[in-house]
């Protein structure tokens, strides 16, 4: 179904309508759910899309790269609906079905996929400002409200790490260039190095991209910087 533009460009509100795309989102985060995953539906596709947007729109790239930043945003794990493994791969696939049908333009649309399949820590780097916004607003989605089962906190580092995190906010400076992730992680629930216990790679691709997008990366934790 072809998506209206808004000023000559698509945006994330407009995707947001789309009902296949709603469809692999919430397909996508039913096998997720089933396998124990944190949530991975609807609250993180738009978090990661409005963030990515975000990164961009601050940090003074065009209405156009942020705009297919918020894109790829939304649609980053729809290759979950297929399977876990590579589904940064199998999500750029989908994704180009999908863009190509509402008529996005081919560039664009290449960016786009680029994105999609660059933004896992396994196997991802950043290759262009659209991907760089991504993978920082999807690695900085750390909240307790992703966390489906409080019940399993006890004996999942990852579900323990995500539920600890009672506040979570990312602050983009234009001027200093710097780009940095907020946390409140309550100690009694899980301690500070279990957060970097399982997140040291992602927080390591971060800064990969924020110096891509030419500006510095930072973890502040308690209200301590972390280098």
């Amino acid at each position: 179904m072809p998506l209206k533009k808004s000023e000559g460009r698509f945006t994330l509100e407009e995707i947001r309508k789309n009902p296949k795309v709603n469809t692999y989102i919430e397909g996508a985060d039913v096998q997720l759910d089933a396998i124990g995953y944190t949530e991975h539906g609807f609250r993180h596709a738009g978090r990661v899309g409005e963030t990515a947007l975000e990164i961009l729109s601050k940090l003074g790239y065009g209405d156009d790269e942020s705009e297919l930043a918020s894109l790829a945003g939304y649609l980053h794990d729809i290759g979950n609906v297929v399977c876990r493994l590579n589904h940064g791969q199998t999500g750029a696939l989908i994704a180009k079905e999908i863009l190509e049908d509402i008529g996005l333009e081919t560039n664009k649309v290449v960016t786009i996929m680029s994105a999609i399949g660059n933004h896992e820590e396994e196997t991802g780097e950043p290759t262009n400002p659209v991907s760089a916004a991504l993978i920082i607003a999807d690695k900085t989605d750390v909240h307790r409200s992703r966390v489906r089962n409080p019940k399993m906190v006890s004996f999942d580092i990852h579900d323990r790490v995500n539920y600890a995190v009672t506040e979570s906010s990312l602050s983009i400076d234009p001027y200093e260039r710097n780009i940095t992730l907020h946390l409140r992680i309550d100690t009694q629930i899980s301690q500070v190095m279990e957060y970097f216990e399982i997140f040291l790679s992602r927080m390591l691709l971060c800064r990969r991209a924020a110096r891509f997008l030419e500006s510095g990366f930072q973890l502040v934790i308690n209200d301590m910087r972390m280098s």
